[in-house]
């Protein structure tokens, strides 16, 4: 070995010794900050991969045994492997995803739907890739610019998944290409929880108020009882809940379409029961309730038939554009013309029912018989409802032992207004005892084979005793005695 060469490996060793001096020490606050950790472990990598460059170089020329390269090569490896550690926490470190929007919309189907609009908002930006730079051939292997594997779900304020599809997975997310889901929601609601996982495991929950989709410019209409029966001459209250989904206009007045002019209509706020024709919403309320109060007419017309269906519209119009669409609630229009009016709009049904109401008249209900006789009375039976009766029935409830009948047993039908006589009869036991006594008229009908009850009329029976023949001559005599000495008592005053 020449002069020159043990120098050379001389001066080779004295800087190995330096570098591992320098850069082969563990910093306890690298896992805290994490960044300037990366700055470390770079340049002891860069360091210990230009060594090993010029220390092989020397083991070609023979300078350095195979020992000395082995020991550069294993440092130079453990230097590599602590870089690729601390670029890998790095990266992960510095994934992050954002709810940019949270979009809400109802779908032609009438459901109601959520727009995710999610960006890679990681932190391995412009610093970080100034640390390491682009040209680095791990940095591009890792794609820091890309988060993988990212599952998306909603939930309500009590943890449940309330989207469907349950869970939904983005494959890749490039930074500054933000990527949007859609989900239906299982329960419509206002605010909800996005829970996010992704990455090597890093998860995110946010709370979020979703905005209204303001492109559709209207307020969209859902009624939870939108088909009712309604009695007639009685009242329906048909639900109503109105979201806003309009940036310019807050106003909004409430129409009609449809439904006959026989049927009385109004709507009223649910909290205040005030009526109301227009409604207002504020920046802090974009969700209303109300009611349509509908009541139908006492008979039968011909439009409003029993058992027939009434489809009918409720509208919710801007009031600017009320001038244009005067008249609606005297117009019939389809569906498709309602459509074409670009308003929020609700398909409602009715169906008119009627039910009988059973009345029963007695004239009288005290009755006063001797011991052997016989209590008759006449009852009579109205139909005062909308429908007619069936099986009219009159039972009645009288003391043991006592014999009783109705005729007619059985009314077959009782139309509306009309109107049936029964008569009662009823006999007490033989040698009932002098008293009162009490029984009680029950009816009974069938009105669509619903039962309808009369109200109980109750019938009071006096059993008077009878008066002895002998004692009834006495008081006749008696009578006749007093009245003739009357007579005479006169005639003799009179003489004077």
């Amino acid at each position: 070995m020449t002069t020159r060469s043990f120098w050379v490996l001389f001066l080779s060793l004295t800087l190995l010794g330096t570098v591992d001096a320098q850069y082969n020490s563990f910093n306890q606050r690298d896992d805290k900050y994490r960044l300037l950790g990366l700055r470390r472990a770079k340049e002891y990598f860069e360091v210990s991969r230009k060594d090993y460059e010029r220390q092989k170089a020397l083991y070609e020329k023979g300078l350095i045994s195979q020992v000395e390269l082995d020991r550069i090569k294993n440092s130079f490896a453990d230097a590599e492997v602590n870089y690729q550690q601390s670029l890998l926490a790095v990266l992960f470190e510095q994934q992050f995803i954002s709810v940019q929007k949270a979009v809400k919309f109802q779908a032609e189907d009438g459901s109601k739907r959520v727009r995710l609009t999610l960006i890679n908002a990681s932190g391995s930006g412009e610093e970080f890739q100034k640390l390491v730079g682009m040209d680095d051939k791990l940095f591009r292997s890792l794609q820091p610019d890309i988060i993988s594997n990212i599952y998306v779900s909603l939930y309500n304020q009590e943890g449940a998944i309330i989207s469907q599809p349950y869970e939904s997975k983005i494959a890749e997310l490039r930074s500054g290409r933000p990527q949007s889901v859609e989900f239906a929601l299982l329960q419509d609601l206002d605010a909800v929880t996005v829970n996010l996982i992704y990455g090597n495991g890093s998860s995110r929950t946010l709370r979020i108020f979703l905005q209204k989709d303001v492109s559709a410019d209207r307020v969209l209409l859902q009624s939870q009882q939108f088909s009712q029966e309604g009695e007639l001459g009685r009242s329906a209250t048909f639900d109503l809940t109105l979201e806003l989904f309009s940036g310019s206009t807050n106003t909004f007045s409430l129409e009609v379409a449809n439904l006959p002019q026989q049927i009385d209509r109004f709507f009223k706020d649910v909290a205040s029961n005030a009526r109301l024709t227009q409604i207002r919403f504020t920046e802090s309320a974009h969700s209303r309730k109300a009611a349509l109060d509908i009541t139908l007419p006492d008979r039968p017309t011909s439009e409003v038939t029993m058992d027939q269906p009434i489809s009918f519209y409720v509208l919710v119009v801007p009031t600017g554009r009320m001038k244009d669409l005067a008249g609606l609630s005297s117009r019939t229009l389809t569906e498709d013309e309602i459509t074409a009016l670009k308003v929020g709009f609700v398909k409602l049904e009715l169906v008119p029912r009627g039910k009988g109401r059973l009345l029963v008249r007695a004239p009288q209900l005290y009755h006063v018989i001797n011991a052997d006789g016989t209590v008759t009375m006449s009852a009579d039976v109205v139909n005062e409802g909308t429908r007619r009766l069936d099986n009219v029935k009159l039972d009645v409830d009288i003391p043991f032992s006592w014999t009783k009948s109705v005729d007619p047993s059985v009314v077959p039908t009782l139309d509306i207004n009309e109107e049936k006589r029964l008569t009662i009869t009823v006999t007490p036991p033989a040698e009932i005892a002098v008293g009162r006594y009490e029984f009680r008229l029950r009816t009974s009908a069938l009105s669509d084979n619903q039962p309808v009850n009369a109200e109980d009329k109750t019938v009071t029976v006096e059993v008077a005793a009878e008066a002895g023949v002998i004692g009834t001559i006495l008081l006749v005599l008696a009578i006749l005695g007093l009245v003739g000495g009357l007579v005479v008592f006169s005639i003799r005053l009179s003489r004077r």
